[in-house]
């Protein structure tokens, strides 16, 4: 997916409205991500946090994510993820 089309995703799933809201780039603020996991159920926290750590080789390196890798396993969890070609 491209950065807009995971911002639009993510804002989709928070239930944003962009002529109410200023769209954030989840992309690149950690902030935002941030903000937008604390919005994940328990259950889907849990599922969110195996989904990042999967992601890489060493165990604690998800806690060095970046913002996109972030977005990636947040969307990823939620069922929302598209691969792209």
């Amino acid at each position: 997916m491209t950065d807009e089309q995971i911002n639009a995703a993510i804002e989709t799933v928070l239930h944003r409205n962009e002529h109410w809201m200023v769209s954030r780039n989840y992309c690149v603020d950690l902030n935002a991500m941030h903000k937008a996991e604390r919005a994940l159920s328990s259950i889907d926290r849990n599922h969110y946090i195996n989904t990042l750590g999967g992601m890489f080789d060493d165990a604690w390196a998800f806690a060095l994510a970046t913002a996109r890798q972030r977005a990636e396993a947040f969307l990823r969890t939620l069922g929302k993820w598209e691969e792209t070609e």
